[in-house]
């Protein structure tokens, strides 16, 4: 299916191309006169629309060209009013692939255009696609906007009868087919943009016969053409680093290259401002520019020519820039400042380039000579000034070099002076601040020397006195083990006694006993407690105080505990020690004789003696025997 209608195109373009093509051009007729009318040729910017739009100009027509692009339509009004003399012809801008532009565009155009006579539909499309309104774009291109400009301009159209309709429709209507539930929308299919160009002609003749009905009798009449063989816009199409479609036998395609050309330009024999002839050679670095205005000029230029013609067109300009520069500079500016002679060759030969649509990337002077030896000459002259020059500095440079080393050597000295004093000066910061650091560690290691020895002391003080509380611990520990002994034998004496006299007499003994171990023990505790304080006295006075604390503790604890007995254990311990020292003075005394009275005895005396023995005790111990209760049942039995 699809390849028989890619034939029933072909074959159609084949027929219409002979019978409307190939004929002979009708003869020329007179050209109406339109003054005073107003047409309006929608795509008028170019093709088919700015033909029509030309003649109407031609036969003084008012001509609105409602065309979409604003810079073709602008132009295309400009060249119409310059080939035609009319100055009536304007541009109004009118997007037919959108309904609102269409109904903004008939809004203005009643506004500011009091008359319509002729309305001529041309503008149309033949690319697929979908509008913003959602048809398929060659169709409401094509016939909806149209359709719709149509009936918005129909009043003014019979307020300014007779006026006349013209729709361009095309022989493809003949390949239409309309269906209704598919109207406007895209089709599919491979030949379907052809499919829906020949639909939107279809639309057009149905369009134009059907208002030309109505219109009966309005003198508003409606007509539809074929425009005969012709291949739309003749606008040219540029395409730079991409593609585009070209048909065979039909598109005309040229090329043009947009490398960058190398070109040497050489200008020879050509007087200065000065009359010295100069031969110059520049290199220039050009390109066509892909700007699309600019391209299109170059194209228009350089069409159908091959890179040696651009290069010829190109070197022409630059060699006749650079000639006229030549006249106008000294042999000295254009040979010390090559650089600025360049530049001054680029900026006034670059806007007749730049007409052209090419583009100087550089401009550089490659060569300049003479052959009258006037460059030689100057360089002479220069040679010998510098030479001359050279000897005067060689002079003044061996007289500065002299006082500049006089000056240097007395620079040296001072110099050397301040850096010798600024050296003393640092070695003594040096050494006094090498001073103020020895003492300071010298400080800070007494300091920790102390505090070391101070720490240790410290520490010995307190292994000490943890050794001493360990030997109050023992010494507690022992005197409990004795006492808990002294229990136990007091025990077995009470039940091993039968008569209450001998075993009180044999508990007391024992209790005596008992008492005097203690004593001894605690005695001998206490001097190795009195040594052992004696010994850590250098290292802890406070070990010391705990100590005798302790031991005045344990004493106090003692004598609370064993009350009486306690004090009778201290009174029998210190009877021998005051016995000693009674008996001292009798130490040496061989013999002792007692007298007694005449009423006396010697059992008076002797009792007598023993009475005075408890105030003795008293005064020497403050120990009251009295009131022990030994003592006291000893006085009764006495009694």
């Amino acid at each position: 299916m699809g390849w028989a209608l890619l034939a029933v195109g072909l074959l159609l373009a084949l027929y219409t191309l002979l019978r409307h093509g190939l004929r002979l051009a009708p003869r020329p007729r007179a050209r109406p006169e339109l003054r005073g009318r107003t047409a309006i040729v929608t795509g008028g910017s170019s093709g088919i629309g700015a033909a029509t739009a030309l003649e109407l100009a031609r036969c003084g027509a008012r001509v609105i060209l409602a065309t979409r692009s604003a810079r073709r339509g602008e132009a295309a009004a400009s060249r119409i009013r310059r080939e035609t003399g009319n100055n009536e012809v304007l541009f109004m801008h009118l997007d037919l692939a959108s309904l609102r532009s269409v109904r903004a565009f008939a809004s203005t155009f009643l506004r500011q255009e009091p008359q319509l006579h002729l309305l001529i539909n041309n503008a149309g499309v033949s690319a697929g696609g979908t509008t913003e309104d959602g048809f398929s774009l060659p169709f409401q291109v094509n016939h909806l906007g149209h359709f719709l400009l149509t009936q918005l301009l129909l009043e003014r159209l019979r307020s300014c009868a007779p006026s006349r309709v013209v729709i361009v429709a095309s022989s493809a209507h003949c390949a239409g087919r309309l269906r209704p539930e598919r109207l406007g929308r895209p089709p599919s299919g491979l030949f379907s943009a052809f499919q829906d160009y020949c639909d939107s002609k279809l639309a057009n003749v149905l369009h134009a016969r059907e208002l030309a009905t109505r219109e009966q009798g309005t003198q508003v009449t409606c007509y539809a053409v074929h425009p005969g063989g012709c291949c739309g816009s003749d606008e040219k199409q540029y395409v730079y680093g991409g593609w585009a479609w070209a048909w065979w036998c039909i598109t005309d395609t040229q090329r043009v290259s947009l490398e960058v050309l190398t070109i040497l330009c050489r200008c020879e024999n050509v007087e200065t401002s000065e009359g010295v002839p100069l031969y110059v050679t520049g290199v220039a670095q050009v390109k066509i520019m892909t700007e699309k205005e600019l391209l299109a000029v170059a194209c228009e230029q350089f069409l159908g020519k091959n890179v040696q013609d651009v290069k010829n067109v190109v070197l022409q300009t630059l060699e006749g820039h650079l000639r006229s520069i030549l006249g106008t500079l000294t042999v000295e500016q254009i040979y010390q400042d090559r650089d600025q002679f360049a530049k001054l060759v680029r900026e006034v030969a670059a806007p007749d380039v730049g007409r052209m649509g090419i583009e100087i990337l550089s401009f550089t002077i490659k060569d300049v000579y003479d052959k009258v030896d006037y460059l030689s000459s100057l360089g002479k002259t220069q040679i010998a000034a510098v030479q001359r020059d050279a000897d005067i500095g060689v002079a003044e440079a061996e007289r500065d070099a002299g006082i500049r080393e006089a000056e240097c050597k007395k620079e040296m000295l001072n110099i050397k002076f301040m850096a010798d004093t600024k050296i003393a000066d640092s070695k003594r910061a040096f050494e006094l601040q090498k001073a103020a650091f020895t003492e300071e560690v010298n400080m800070k290691t007494a300091e920790a020397q102390l505090a070391y020895e101070l720490q240790s002391a410290r520490e010995q003080q307190k292994i000490r006195q943890e050794e001493i509380e360990i030997e109050v611990v023992e010494r507690k520990k022992q005197i409990e083990v004795e006492e808990k002994e002294v229990l136990r034998m007091e025990k077995e004496l009470t039940a091993s006694v039968k008569q209450p006299a001998e075993a009180e007499a044999y508990r007391i003994q024992q209790i005596a006993e008992g008492e005097k171990v203690k004593q001894i023990l605690l005695a001998q505790a206490e001097a190795e407690k009195i040594r052992k304080i004696g010994e850590a006295e250098a290292f802890v006075i406070e070990a010391v105080g705990m100590a005798e604390a302790e031991g005045l503790k344990l004493k106090a604890e003692a004598l609370q505990k064993y009350g009486e007995a306690a004090q009778l254990a201290l009174v029998l311990d210190a009877l021998p020690e005051i016995a000693a020292k009674v008996s001292a003075p009798l130490s040496k005394v061989d013999e002792i004789v007692i007298l007694s009275g005449e009423k006396g005895s010697t059992m008076s005396d002797v009792n007598r003696l023993l009475a005075e023995i408890p105030n003795s005790v008293r005064a020497i111990t403050g120990v009251d025997l009295t009131k022990l209760p030994l003592f006291q049942k000893a006085t009764e039995a006495k009694e």
